[in-house]
């Protein structure tokens, strides 16, 4: 079976019964406080307990499918808690949600385990080593359980701060895979909202039924201490998710600020380009005018420097300064043309 726990407990003083059905006759004969430990029971073993201690059908389904939200529900004489527990894992930078489901009844105490962290070894030797807290009856069982799951929330609390300052240095630092980290600590946190912001109605809920259900001062005390821890992470988490939608904005900003100046500078880079380019261009056009003024009078010259016996106007009078006032014409006019093209 998936018993991890069985066990009597006569004022505060453990005693271990051979099985289950021990547990059971014990508990009826009043003997003792009984605690019985389950990791994921299938459906027969737990409606074994379940049919001993009479618990509510809807609790003992929840309780068998988990994924449940923390919660408390009270059926007679009977309380279901539902706890998320939490633990931080530094290697993934990842919250890991546990889930724990608590039945308490006037003399038994039925805990069940829906994942392997954290045990609850740690709070049985706690209870154990302290009689006069245990004999308190389920109740003080109860408050372990809380008081352990809340302190196990503070590292979790400090390593999402750490991935959070990390963050923050790798925006303002420029650094790549910023926004890869947000989300992922975005995800983590809201995660473990959902296990801890719950909680403080789950406590909220027990401190309202001090009176009515005659609950020790000294446990009291213990469970409104727990129940300001509670408040003090729930607080800091609400604060986290803050932090992390101020730090998402800014990290938009500074990446749109990073764009704007690389666009900046290409814009810049480009308008050299073009004024270099232009000003190539304006050279290639006055080179271009000044060879074609020149050209004509080279044409001219080149025609008439040629060795034909039959050229008619080398015999002509004039044909010596005509040539001239052509060239000298052509020049002229090519030059106007240019400068009025702006070429020159």
């Amino acid at each position: 079976m998936s018993v991890v726990t069985n066990a009597i407990y006569a004022d505060g003083e453990r005693v271990e019964p051979d099985s289950l059905d021990q547990t059971f006759e014990l508990i009826r004969d009043r003997r003792g406080l009984g605690w019985i430990g389950l990791y994921r029971p299938d459906t027969e073993e737990l409606m074994q307990v379940a049919n001993e201690f009479g618990l509510h059908e809807l609790a003992v389904e929840d309780a068998v499918h988990a994924h449940q939200r923390p919660k408390l529900e009270r059926y007679g004489d009977t309380l279901f808690v539902v706890l998320r527990p939490a633990r931080y894992v530094d290697s993934t930078e990842m919250v890991e949600v546990g889930e724990i489901h608590v039945f308490l009844g006037k003399d038994f105490v039925v805990t069940i385990r829906h994942s392997e962290t954290p045990g609850l070894g740690p709070v049985r030797e706690r209870l154990e080593a302290n009689p006069k807290l245990l004999a308190l009856g389920p109740e003080a069982v109860l408050y372990a359980v809380l008081d352990q799951v809340v302190d196990d929330y503070f590292p979790v609390v400090e390593g999402l701060r750490t991935d959070l300052d990390e963050i923050e240095a790798q925006v303002f630092g420029g650094e790549p895979g910023a926004e890869k980290r947000i989300y992922s600590l975005s995800r983590e946190v809201i995660e473990f909202s959902r296990a801890c912001q719950p909680l403080r109605d789950v406590l909220d809920a027990l401190v309202a039924g001090f009176e009515k259900y005659g609950v020790e001062l000294e446990l009291q005390r213990l469970l409104r201490d727990v129940q300001d821890h509670a408040t003090r992470i729930a607080d800091q988490v609400a604060g986290f998710r803050e932090l992390i939608s101020n730090v998402l904005t800014l990290n938009a900003a500074l990446v749109s600020q990073r764009q704007n100046e690389e666009i900046t500078a290409l814009t810049q880079a480009t308008y050299q380009q073009t004024e270099a380019t232009y000003a190539q261009s304006e050279e290639v056009k006055k080179i271009s005018a000044w060879a074609a003024i020149l050209f004509a009078p080279t044409l001219i010259g080149t025609i008439y420097g040629m060795n034909f016996t039959h050229m008619p106007e080398l015999s002509w009078p004039i044909g010596y300064p005509l040539a001239v006032v052509l060239m000298l014409v052509v020049a002229v006019i090519l030059h106007r043309v240019f400068k009025h093209q702006k070429w020159i």
